[in-house]
């Protein structure tokens, strides 16, 4: 067990160069990760039964003591990326299914890797968590909505199977891995400590998907636009999410976990219902995001940590 916690503490630090790598290589040879696609909803539902094994019944106590800066994150959180993913699309004249990718991801909840960068600024790492949590658990709502709203015009939207969908992928994964820590407790402390791991892997192992479905249309006219507008999305996330919880006069701390929440999205989410309800190329947006909020994450989180008041 030591070996495999050594093994994904190294795989943590180097993650973000592991999935540009990861992405390259499916990129020139696409027939690696083919196998993957039509098993990425199965993947990602094991992503989000390992996010509930983490979860107490303290945590959920946790929001329920503290509500307010829990709700105006996730308010926030789900205002600001969709929002900034259709005017992004309006100003770069994005069409289709890429405009649609871009506000898929834009309307996802935030991501997992966001409590990491809330830890490494040295952020109050129980409200990124509590934020994480409750726009997670409501996705399936907020997914058909914003979709319907912000995209029918690019892409015809199934909002009744998307919610379904969402429901089944995201809540009841999570739900069972409460349901099975509150029962087993600590009995389950090794496969929990193996999680981060086997999260890391589905991470990489639906990033191979998308790009295999896609090695063939991810340069290309229609797409060329997508770089540049993916990276705007996420770092004026950062930037309202940061200026939003200023304005309340928010804690440093609270400030740093705010702004990781409302600026990076569960980009794997929206890989995987791309290529469940809409068409392959409607997933690139998720991907670059994917690799792009992690550099960026990094990045602000050093800084932050190094800049600090306290």
């Amino acid at each position: 067990m030591e070996k495999v916690e050594n093994f994904n503490k190294k795989l943590s630090h180097w993650f973000t160069l592991v999935v540009i790598l990861w992405a390259v290589f499916n990129f020139f040879f696409p027939q690696t990760s083919t196998w993957v696609i039509p098993n990425t909803s199965y993947l990602l539902g094991l992503i989000l039964f390992g996010m509930g094994l983490t979860l107490k019944t303290e945590d959920f106590v946790r929001i329920s003591k503290r509500p307010i800066p829990v709700i105006l994150g996730t308010v926030a959180h789900y205002v600001i990326m969709p929002g900034l993913a259709w005017l992004l699309c309006l100003i770069f004249h994005l069409k289709g299914a890429t405009a649609a990718g871009v506000i898929l991801v834009g309307s996802c909840p935030s991501g997992t890797s966001s409590s990491v960068m809330a830890f490494l600024s040295g952020g109050d790492v129980a409200l990124d968590v509590s934020i994480e949590v409750l726009s997670t658990l409501l996705a399936p709502l907020m997914l058909p909505l914003l979709l319907s709203l912000l995209a029918g015009q690019y892409i015809a939207v199934p909002a009744v199977s998307l919610f379904l969908s969402t429901l089944r992928i995201v809540v009841v994964p999570i739900v069972l891995g409460v349901l099975i820590h509150t029962l087993l407790g600590k009995r389950i402390n090794a496969v929990i400590k193996l999680m981060p791991l086997i999260s890391q892997i589905a991470i990489l192992l639906i990033i191979g998907a998308v790009v295999s479905a896609n090695h063939a249309n991810i340069f290309t006219t229609a797409t060329a636009l997508v770089i540049p507008v993916v990276m705007l999305h996420n770092l004026c996330g950062y930037g309202l999410g940061f200026g939003f919880s200023k304005l309340l006069g928010l804690q440093e701390a609270q400030q740093k976990a705010i702004t990781f929440e409302v600026g990076m999205q569960d980009s794997s989410l929206g890989a995987t219902l791309a290529m469940k309800y809409f068409v392959p190329q409607a997933a690139i947006p998720s991907t670059i995001f994917s690799i792009w909020h992690n550099i960026s994450g990094s990045i602000l989180s050093s800084w932050w940590k190094s800049h600090s008041k306290s």
